[in-house]
C-alpha cells in the first residue's frame, strides 16, 4: 500500500496553487476526492494518486451493448424462457 499523504501535501503535489485546508477537508467530507480521503484523528489522509471528481461534470456511464444473438429480458419473459 502507498503512503498516505494529508491534504495539505497532496494539494501541493497536484495543483500549483493548492485550495485552501477548509476547501480541501469540504472535499473529503463530501468524498469529492477519490480513492476517498480517510479520517485518522483529526486529520484526513489520501493516497497519492487521489484525484478531485467535480459534482458539476459527471463522468459518462458506458452500458455494455448486449450480444445480437442473445434475446433481451422481455423476449425471454415472453417466450417463456
Amino acid at each position: 500500500m502507498d503512503k498516505l499523504l494529508t491534504l495539505e501535501e497532496w494539494a501541493k503535489a497536484k495543483y500549483t496553487n493548492p485550495p485552501a485546508r477548509e476547501t480541501l477537508r469540504r472535499w473529503a467530507r463530501a468524498c469529492r476526492i477519490y480513492p476517498p480521503a480517510q479520517k485518522q484523528g483529526r486529520a484526513y489522509y489520501v493516497q497519492p494518486d487521489a484525484c478531485y471528481i467535480d459534482p458539476n461534470k459527471p463522468e459518462p456511464i458506458s452500458r455494455p451493448s448486449a450480444p445480437a444473438n442473445r434475446p433481451t429480458l422481455v423476449e425471454r419473459i415472453r417466450r417463456g424462457a
